[in-house]
């Protein structure tokens, strides 16, 4: 499959490997230009390129940048991506790194906000795992215990695909419901790096209590409290926050 992915950080960088490993033909991109991602795609094989170029006939696209970042994206270059081809939101926001953005703290789903900055449905996945998880420890079907991802979206057709690639980089793909649902995978919520199996998480979902929406600014302190400590530990073990 040609898959684009915009952003060569912890998660971008990791699915440029694993990707590549599989045999997929990658094109990866980064703000600073493709002479910057030279080093990843000599190591991966992967084609450096820029973000117009990542997309531009891609049957899937990574979008993993700072949340902050998005509404940077040249939204055209999306038309350019192969009819069908679903975008995935691998964000996650941090207001000490992105900024406050006003539509996520009083409670709007921080992918619908990305895909309302892009203009196109996204589907809300690898956010809720540390990228050495990621790099290390997928498996084979039917070999013991698999890591559990969730995936979010609206299209049945794109989230089936991006639970197709999730399974085949060695993971069990979880339907966790449509994109105003992914607020259950979010910094903060029980799932979020916990690398629960199927069953486990399916429940931490169904058990996932909303941090900002409708708590008022007691529960946003509470929300900044925990995304802060989570953000720490992420800085110095290698987490999806630093896309």
């Amino acid at each position: 499959m040609k898959i684009g992915i915009i952003g060569a950080g912890n998660i971008g960088g990791t699915l440029t490997r694993r990707l590549t490993e599989l045999g997929h033909d990658v094109a990866v991109a980064n703000s600073r230009g493709p002479e910057t991602v030279k080093d990843l795609a000599e190591e991966t094989g992967a084609a450096p390129t820029t973000a117009a170029d990542a997309v531009h006939g891609a049957e899937l696209v990574v979008v993993t940048i700072p949340e902050g970042r998005v509404p940077e994206l040249d939204l055209a270059i999306f038309d350019r991506r192969a009819e069908g081809a679903p975008i995935v939101d691998t964000g996650n926001y941090y207001p000490e790194r992105d900024g406050r953005i006003a539509d996520i703290e009083n409670g709007m789903a921080e992918s619908r906000w990305v895909e309302q900055q892009i203009g196109h449905p996204v589907v809300k996945a690898f956010n809720t795992i540390y990228y050495q998880h990621l790099l290390k420890r997928g498996r084979a079907g039917g070999n013991g215990h698999r890591i559990a991802l969730p995936i979010a979206g609206d299209d049945a057709d794109a989230k089936r695909k991006v639970m197709e690639l999730v399974d085949e980089l060695g993971f069990d793909a979880v339907d966790a419901g449509g994109l105003d649902e992914s607020w259950r995978q979010q910094p903060g919520t029980p799932c979020y790096t916990a690398d629960l199996d199927a069953a486990a998480l399916r429940q931490a979902l169904a058990e996932a209590e909303p941090v900002r929406v409708g708590r008022g600014e007691r529960g946003r302190r509470r929300a900044d409290s925990v995304t802060s400590d989570v953000a720490v530990t992420e800085a110095r073990e290698g987490a999806p926050c630093a896309q």
